[in-house]
């Protein structure tokens, strides 16, 4: 493919001639020989400083922000390198997306869930759907586990190539905040978009609120078809009036075009009534929690755009089991109540203290921590809502990656004691340690609540990331400290 025929979606300047490319990358290690290399400014990286090592390895032109004199190849100048890479990689691709239907979902909490009951449903609909978010990405029956949520432009423009090359019809994808302020979406346009919620997350990185929901935003600005909104979220019909595309809404408490109504919450699962434009249906979700209900809402709202039925729908909702991480109910021998759980915001850890407390009458003990080199300033709010909801509380490390563990430990002990100054709590940095001082205090009335990781099988350290699963731990200290 010749340069030219990939710069039709972008404004530029090229310093040199047209030459042929047969590989893109903005990876300096990955290049070969005819490869475009595009230099991205990272956050800790300049793509700029790696632009003499790509020529070596045989770039054949580069993109660039600035002019590098005595490269001795074709220069592509772009005002933002990262806005360009995905129209670059669209065209280089053959615009995979124009061949598929492709579903957003953006929020605070529940992206994840909400892409697997879609999915689900859209299955069951006859349709071949793959799958982009957090913990995995799905093409046909071929499951590849994520790096991040929503993967960078060209990367997400190779993988709907390949969806594309395997007959997929669908996908599903979680779209990040950060993925929408980093342009990891450009060169790319949404059929329907999904809004679960907005609470905090992520103000290490947006700084403000304002700009956390403008960054949200940006994925129903460009909406094609329809967007799907909570209309009980604080911030519902903010979201709605940024959508260029037509609404349909869902919640409980709001009038809504998609409600739930009869909700009965259970240790199996969830019981309602679906009540839509195109009438009821009874729905029973082996997903337990309120906060599934708004999940699988959104889901609803997303395929009834899609035509499926609500027989299709019902069927769709009901096969899915499970979801790796989320609320996920850890088997063993001893009969303890062991639940793992994503949830690192304090509006996700609210939700799942609240749904545990509805199946136990014992007590809930809450082992859990906070990320570091991230949003400090939810980590008293946690604590807060640890002290508010919880029984026993072991605060421990998450990822602590550069920042002290005790140090993100006492953040989160702020919280808890200025809400409960007398309450039941013990910091355990090691966290291998502090679940096993959970299931050793414990027992088969209690649920252990284990939050912050969910599907996550690694922990981060400032200089290392080393192998651990919230799951295989626990099982190993129930065996440990049951025989």
């Amino acid at each position: 493919m010749q340069l030219l025929e990939l710069l039709g979606n972008i404004e530029y300047e090229l310093v040199g001639e047209d030459v042929p490319i047969q590989d893109i990358t903005y990876d300096s290690r990955l290049v070969k020989k005819g490869s475009l290399f595009i230099a991205v400014k990272g956050f800790r990286v300049d793509g700029h400083d790696f632009l003499f090592e790509a020529v070596a390895k045989g770039a054949a032109a580069v993109v660039v922000e600035r002019v590098v004199p005595n490269l001795g190849v074709p220069q592509v100048v772009v005002p933002d390198a990262r806005v360009s890479m995905g129209h670059i990689g669209a065209a280089f691709f053959g615009n995979p997306a124009q061949y598929l239907r492709i579903i957003g979902v953006t929020g605070t909490n529940g992206k994840t869930t909400t892409t697997y009951l879609i999915k689900s449903i859209l299955e069951e609909a006859g349709y071949k759907v793959g799958l982009i978010g957090t913990i995995q990405t799905v093409i046909g029956q071929e499951a590849f586990a994520a790096t991040r949520t929503t993967p960078e432009s060209l990367d997400l423009q190779r993988l709907l190539a390949e969806m594309v090359e395997a007959g997929i019809e669908y996908v599903v994808m979680e779209v990040s905040s950060h993925a929408l302020e980093l342009h990891r979406t450009a060169g790319l346009v949404f059929d329907i978009g999904v809004f679960t919620n907005l609470t905090q997350d992520h103000l290490d990185f947006h700084t403000t609120f304002a700009d956390y929901f403008a960054a949200k935003a940006k994925l129903f600005s460009t909406l094609t078809d329809m967007a799907v909104i909570n209309f009980d979220d604080d911030y519902g019909l903010d979201m709605a009036a940024q959508s260029r595309a037509p609404i349909i809404s869902y919640g409980v408490e709001q009038p809504a075009q998609v409600r739930a109504c009869h909700i009965r919450v259970s240790s199996t699962g969830v019981k309602y009534l679906l009540i839509s434009p195109y009438g009821e249906q009874e729905i029973d979700l082996h997903l337990t929690g309120h906060f599934n209900v708004y999940n699988s809402l959104a889901a609803v709202g997303a395929c009834l755009v899609e035509g499926a039925s609500l027989d299709i729908i019902k069927r769709g909702l009901e096969a899915v089991v499970s979801v790796p991480g989320r609320f996920e109910t850890i088997d063993n021998e001893y009969g303890l109540g062991v639940i793992v759980d994503y949830a690192h915001t304090p509006d996700g850890l609210e939700n799942i203290l609240k749904t545990a407390r509805q199946l136990t009458n014992g007590r809930i003990v809450l082992v859990f921590g906070a990320g570091g080199d991230r949003d400090k300033g939810k980590r008293p709010l946690m604590g807060r809502v640890a002290a508010e909801l919880a029984d026993v509380t072991i605060i421990t490390s998450d990822n602590p990656r550069s920042e002290d563990p005790i140090s993100i430990c006492r953040d989160i002990e702020r919280g808890f004691l200025a809400a409960r100054p007398n309450g039941s709590y013990k910091i355990i940095t090691d966290r291998r340690e502090a679940i096993k001082h959970a299931v050793a205090h414990a027992d088969n009335t209690d649920i252990v609540l284990i939050a912050g990781k969910g599907h996550e099988t690694y922990q981060e350290f400032a200089d290392t990331r080393v192998h651990f699963d919230d799951r295989e731990e626990v099982i190993a200290a129930i065996k440990e400290l049951k025989l």
